[in-house]
């Protein structure tokens, strides 16, 4: 990431390294707490909900992403244990979401997820209609939008992917860019994102779903 920083753009902006530690438990979680480590990505609610609440408040200062789709039956359980909600997609979670966080008093910063590749079997706002939806989320529904997120198809260059999500991002007035992952997070830094969010490349191969 230092050297992704030193070698494009000046001035190097400060990216955030998201540690992806979905279907790692606690013993493979607790070295990189250790070392320092404080921001983590979980995909699922309720995975995230046996492990993480005896680590954080073990380690402090820990801030959870939850990075994968959320239903709107696990918002509740979602907005008291999460620190920033980066996959909202839909105006029904929205709105959800900003009910349980005026009824909890809390404003969590959220990401909205665009569909950057427009394909059908992702999660994710059409790029067309982003900048309305961030719109949306923040003056209709009340959310704290801070960025966007994005997850490009597999099989193609990440770049132009990532340099659209930029675009969008000026015309939304976010400050924020959760894109790229350990293959391609230095393409991402490149063009400009805030939030990386590595698993593979920090914890190696995923153990088997069971």
């Amino acid at each position: 990431m230092a050297k992704a920083q030193k070698r494009f753009g000046p001035p190097p902006q400060k990216v955030d390294l998201v540690a992806v530690s979905k279907t790692f438990g606690a013993v493979d979680i607790l070295p990189l707490l250790e070392a320092g480590q404080r921001q983590f990505g979980e995909n699922r609610v309720q995975e995230a909900q046996t492990k993480w609440p005896e680590l954080k408040s073990a380690f402090e200062g820990v801030e959870l992403h939850l990075i994968g789709p959320l239903q709107t039956n696990k918002v509740k359980d979602a907005v008291a244990l999460f620190d920033v909600i980066e996959t909202v997609d839909r105006d029904k979670l929205a709105r959800a979401l900003a009910a349980e966080m005026e009824k909890t008093g809390s404003r969590l910063p959220c990401f909205v997820q665009v569909n950057i590749g427009g394909e059908n079997q992702k999660a994710g706002i059409a790029p067309g209609d982003a900048v309305a939806f961030v719109d949306r989320c923040r003056n209709e529904h009340g959310l704290n939008i801070v960025g966007l997120m994005c997850i490009p198809p597999v099989d193609d260059a990440p770049g132009p992917y990532f340099a659209q999500l930029a675009e969008l991002s000026k015309l939304a007035q976010v400050d924020s860019l959760s894109m790229g992952m350990s293959a391609d997070f230095e393409t991402a830094i490149a063009v400009g994102a805030t939030h990386v969010r590595v698993g593979s490349a920090l914890f190696g191969s995923r153990p088997p779903l069971g």
